[in-house]
C-alpha cells in the first residue's frame, strides 16, 4: 500500500467502529479524580475508575507527593543501573514485598510493563543450558499484559510453550499438567489474575498453589485489581482465600488502589528479583517511577495499614451496589468485588446506556467484544470506598431510570 491508502485503509475501519458503536471514547475530567468526577461542567458520580480506596486525591498522599518533589527532584532522567537510585525506590520495594507477602520487590513504571518484563526476562535466557524447553499455563481469562507477555516469550525464545486453561478450571489445568507430567521442561509456570477485571471473579489460589507444589511450577498471580482492594487488611487474593506468603510471584500496580498514579512491581524470592534486575530488558533500558509517585504510593501503604477502615467502607459500599442493583431489576455477575459487571448482552446497548447515563450523572463504561465475550457486553462498575451512601442510592436510581427506558428492565 502506498501512504494514501494506508490512512484510507484506517479510516474505513474507524468509520466502521462508530457505525458498530464500538467506538471508544475519551471523557475529559474537569477536575480530579474522586468519588464524583466534573465533566462538561457538571458533577457526576464516577463509576468507572480503579480508585477503589479513593486514595488518589486523599489529602496525604498529595502531600507525600508534594515534599517528594521539592527533596527529590522531578525525575530521574535515566535507568537505575546507570544514574542511580534513591532510597524511597528501595523503601517501596521493601515494603510492597513484605505488604504482599514476598521476601523482594522490583519496581517499574506499569503492571503491563512488569508483567512482560518477568516473562521475557525468566524465559528468554537459556542459563547455559540447550535443547530445553519451557512451558506456560495461563488462564484463558488473563489480562492483556499476561498475553502479550507470553507472545513475546514464544518470539523471543521459541522454545517455550504455552497452554491455555479454561478459566479458574483447575481440573483443567491439572488433566494439561497430568499430559506433561513426563515431559521434561525445564520450566513450569502457571499464570492468572488475582481478580478478573472484566468479571470481578477470584482466581481458585488455594488450589493453584496445591496443584502448583505437586507438578514443580512457579505460581504467577496479577494482583492489580485485588492489593489494597480485598483480604481482611486488604493485601489481595492471597490473603482473602488464605494463601498469604504461599505464592511465588507476584505483581501489581500502584496505578489502582495502592495511590491511583502509576508505576508497578515485580515480587518474589530474592534471588528471583536480583536475577530480573540484571537480566530484565524493560527494567534495564527504562526509566523507574518519579519520586513524588514513589512517595505517593508510601503513603497510600501508610494508609491502608494504618487506617483498616477504609478497606471496611469499600466492603460496604460494595454490598450495598450489589444489593440494590439487584433489586432494581439488572442482572450481575455474582461475587463480593468492588467490580460488579451489569450484563446487557450487546454492545450497542451498552453504549446508549453509558451515554444516557452520563446525562443523568452517572459516569461508567461499557465493555464489548473482542475485550469480553460475543454477546456479553455489560457496564463495569467499580465502587470506591470515596462514595457515599448517597451517591450510591442516586446512582442505582439513575440506573433504572435509564434501564427502564431503554427496555432493559421493566
Amino acid at each position: 500500500m502506498i501512504p494514501a491508502e494506508i490512512y484510507a485503509t484506517l479510516q474505513r475501519e474507524l468509520d466502521s467502529f462508530a457505525e458498530q458503536k464500538t467506538y471508544k471514547y475519551e471523557v475529559p475530567l474537569e477536575g480530579e479524580q474522586g468519588g464524583r468526577v466534573e465533566v462538561g461542567g457538571r458533577d457526576r458520580i464516577m463509576l468507572a475508575s480503579n480508585n477503589y480506596l479513593g486514595l488518589a486525591n486523599h489529602p496525604r498522599v498529595r502531600e507525600a507527593a508534594h515534599r517528594a518533589l521539592d527533596e527529590w527532584g522531578f525525575g530521574m532522567s535515566s535507568v537505575r543501573f546507570i544514574c542511580g537510585t534513591q532510597p524511597i525506590h528501595l523503601e517501596l520495594e521493601e515494603r510492597i514485598a513484605a505488604f504482599v507477602g514476598c521476601e523482594a520487590a522490583i519496581l517499574h513504571g506499569s503492571c503491563f510493563a512488569a508483567n512482560e518484563a518477568f516473562f521475557t526476562g525468566l524465559f528468554a535466557n537459556d542459563f547455559g543450558m540447550s535443547g530445553f524447553e519451557d512451558v506456560i499455563y495461563s488462564d484463558q481469562y488473563n489480562h492483556a499484559s499476561i498475553i502479550d507477555g507470553v507472545r513475546l516469550c514464544r518470539g523471543i525464545a521459541r522454545q517455550t510453550v504455552s497452554k491455555v486453561y479454561h478459566n479458574r478450571d483447575f481440573d483443567h489445568l491439572r488433566q494439561l499438567l497430568e499430559e506433561d507430567r513426563d515431559k521434561d521442561y525445564r520450566l513450569r509456570v502457571i499464570a492468572t489474575d488475582g481478580v478478573f477485571s472484566m468479571e470481578g471473579h477470584l482466581a481458585p489460589l488455594p488450589e493453584l498453589v496445591a496443584i502448583a507444589r505437586e507438578f514443580g511450577a512457579l505460581l504467577f498471580v496479577d494482583e492489580s485489581h485485588a492489593s489494597g482492594v480485598i483480604g481482611r487488611t486488604g493485601r489481595g487474593t492471597p490473603e482473602e482465600l488464605g494463601v498469604h506468603g504461599q505464592i511465588d510471584v507476584i505483581t501489581g500496580t500502584f496505578g489502582k488502589s495502592l495511590g491511583g498514579a502509576s508505576g508497578g512491581f515485580i515480587a518474589g524470592r530474592r534471588e528471583l528479583i536480583e536475577f530480573l534486575r540484571q537480566k530484565s530488558r524493560p527494567y534495564t533500558f527504562s526509566n523507574t517511577m518519579p519520586p513524588a509517585v514513589v512517595a505517593g504510593s508510601l503513603a497510600a501503604l501508610d494508609l491502608i495499614e494504618k487506617e483498616p477502615g477504609i478497606v471496611g467502607q469499600l466492603r460496604e459500599n460494595t454490598a450495598a451496589f450489589r444489593e440494590g442493583i439487584v433489586s432494581a431489576g439488572f442482572t450481575i455477575l455474582e461475587g463480593s468485588h468492588p467490580i460488579v459487571p451489569v450484563m446487557l448482552g450487546e454492545a450497542a446497548v451498552a453504549q446508549d446506556m453509558s451515554r444516557e447515563l452520563l446525562a443523568e450523572g452517572v459516569y461508567v463504561k461499557g465493555l464489548w467484544y473482542p475485550v469480553v465475550p460475543k454477546g456479553q457486553a455489560r457496564l463495569r462498575v467499580q465502587i470506591s470506598a470515596a462514595h457515599t451512601a448517597a451517591d450510591i442510592e442516586e446512582a442505582i436510581a439513575a440506573f433504572a431510570r435509564v434501564g427502564r427506558r431503554l427496555g432493559v428492565i421493566q
